[in-house]
């Protein structure tokens, strides 16, 4: 009988990945590839304490893996904002955690013991991942964004990912991109959040008529329709294109950069977001230096947030 292949050389990591949707963990080696993978719905609309139950599941599953006492240390990428110096978030789409101690929770874990805590935003997992594994690989400076239940996104600058001292550098999602736009449960108003992300596009097509074959509502279910042509559903991801290419090419002027690497559920709704997206670019991105930006689909899908914690502790 022919023996199984050792164990990649080198650390291996546990990763989660919270977002308002699911947390997902894993097991991640040195090269990036996952193990003993776990995904769980999050109770978004209940409290703080029933969302921790959640990550507590998540890592008693991967804490039950025959590896687990190889694993180094744990990365956590978070939907947020969150805050680096304290070890804590507030995303916006998790009510019941403001200012919610994370890292100290995770670390208090049984499991968890004495390894190191690494704690991100998704937005800088998801760039830590694509620069490392993905779409982002070879380029110094690049902006890559999950559009999904909200809009996150990472900076990689001068060759290395950027997360600001809060860690919530090229945190897109909350920049206004509509002065007399609704407010937002961030406290501003006219988020790019409010307008591209896949609950919003779900929203605006409900408000303009459109209505599900079935029991569906989501983006996903609009974006069928509008690859069918629908007209509202197309109206829907039309706007949010729009808005999109107004926060993208505002970005890619503040900080100059050249590629854009663009993931989360959204981004598989394919040609009904990518084709008004480059058009608008060519319309907003007008000045010499940003003109024709490399804009490229993420290519770690679902594992990304996953993929780039691990790279946080790397």
């Amino acid at each position: 009988m022919t023996a199984p292949p050792p164990h990649p050389a080198g650390p291996l990591f546990s990763a989660v990945d919270i977002g308002g949707t699911k947390i997902a963990g894993a097991l991640v080696d040195s090269a990036g590839t996952l193990a003993h993978r776990v995904q769980l719905p999050t109770p978004a609309r209940e409290t703080g304490a029933r969302v921790l139950a959640v990550v507590h599941r998540v890592l008693d599953h991967l804490a039950a893996a025959p590896r687990w006492g190889e694993v180094t240390a744990v990365g956590i990428g978070s939907a947020g904002p969150v805050d680096l110096v304290r070890g804590t978030v507030s995303p916006v789409n998790i009510p019941g955690w403001r200012e919610f101690p994370l890292t100290a929770e995770v670390a208090a874990h049984p499991a968890v013991g004495t390894r190191r805590v690494a704690l991100a935003g998704d937005g800088v997992a998801m760039a830590a991942a694509e620069h490392w594994r993905g779409a982002a690989r070879g380029t110094d400076n690049a902006l890559c964004l999950v559009v999904s239940t909200g809009v996150g996104a990472g900076l990689v600058l001068d060759g290395a990912v950027r997360p600001g001292p809060s860690g919530n550098a090229g945190h897109l999602g909350h920049i206004t991109v509509d002065l007399d736009g609704e407010p937002c449960p961030c406290g501003s108003r006219g988020c790019l959040e409010g307008v591209a992300s896949g609950t919003a596009i779900a929203r605006r097509a409900l408000a303009g008529g459109w209505r599900p074959a079935g029991d569906d509502r989501s983006a996903r279910a609009v974006a069928a329709d509008a690859l069918a042509g629908h007209p509202v559903a197309l109206a829907a991801f039309e706007r949010a294109a729009q808005a999109l290419a107004a926060g993208i090419a505002a970005t890619a002027a503040l900080v100059d950069l050249r590629r854009v690497v663009i993931g989360g559920g959204v981004a598989t709704a394919g040609p009904v977001l990518f084709e008004p997206l480059a058009r608008h670019l060519d319309r907003y991105a007008a000045l010499p230096y940003v003109r024709g930006l490399d804009v490229r689909r993420a290519e770690l899908g679902t594992d990304a947030g996953l993929i780039g914690a691990a790279a946080l502790c790397r």
